[in-house]
């Protein structure tokens, strides 16, 4: 049966208390399931690993210049980087799955970059923090890479010649932003050059 333009359900019938009664509110049942929702917590599989990576994410780094010591000062007492869980910066990249690039890449760093970045563990991150790592910055010249998503998968930028401890701490919120959202990482979107 074909239901005609204009003509509602319930014309057809249909005797639904909701359907009758269109301005009624949500019933006690449904009131006190929204109450166990929010009291429970209820949550995918899904939503709960990306909340747990997003609190037990573990940088490797890889300072090369001035951003460096930027980077270094997140972990102070000042901007407390271990209130994400991040305060275990790791030197072994098999145990990391956090790389923050900080400074400018030669061409001679790009093979050790590579390699760091092809032992991290999977899911795997990359932060390039600072204009040098992002394009080159003001090296345009033939040593410096221009830009280090040539040789690895960036999954946020975060600008300045050096940039703040406190521009590299909302690189690191966008990217928990982004994890808890359910976006993949970047090598999973658009691959890496081999």
């Amino acid at each position: 049966m074909a239901i005609e333009d204009g003509k509602k359900l319930r014309d057809y019938g249909l005797q639904s208390e909701r359907l009758l009664w269109p301005t009624k509110g949500p019933g006690v049942f449904e009131q006190e399931v929204a109450a166990i929702e929010q009291a429970v917590g209820l949550t995918t599989l899904e939503k709960a690993i990306a909340w747990a990576q997003t609190k037990s994410m573990w940088p490797d780094t890889f300072g090369l210049a001035c951003c460096a010591i930027e980077m270094m000062s997140i972990v102070s007492a000042r901007y407390d980087i271990a209130r994400f869980g991040m305060e275990a910066f790791r030197s072994s990249p098999r145990q990391a799955d956090l790389l923050i690039v900080s400074g400018r890449v030669v061409h001679k760093m790009a093979a050790p970059l590579r390699q760091v970045y092809d032992q991290m563990l999977e899911p795997k991150w990359v932060i390039a923090m600072g204009a040098c790592a992002s394009s080159g910055g003001m090296f345009n010249n033939y040593t410096t890479l221009q830009g280090v998503d040539k040789i690895v998968a960036v999954d946020v930028h975060v600008p300045g010649c050096p940039p703040r401890p406190e521009a590299l701490m909302e690189g690191i919120v966008r990217l928990h932003e982004k994890v808890m959202a359910g976006i993949p990482p970047a090598y999973e979107i658009r691959g890496v050059a081999s």
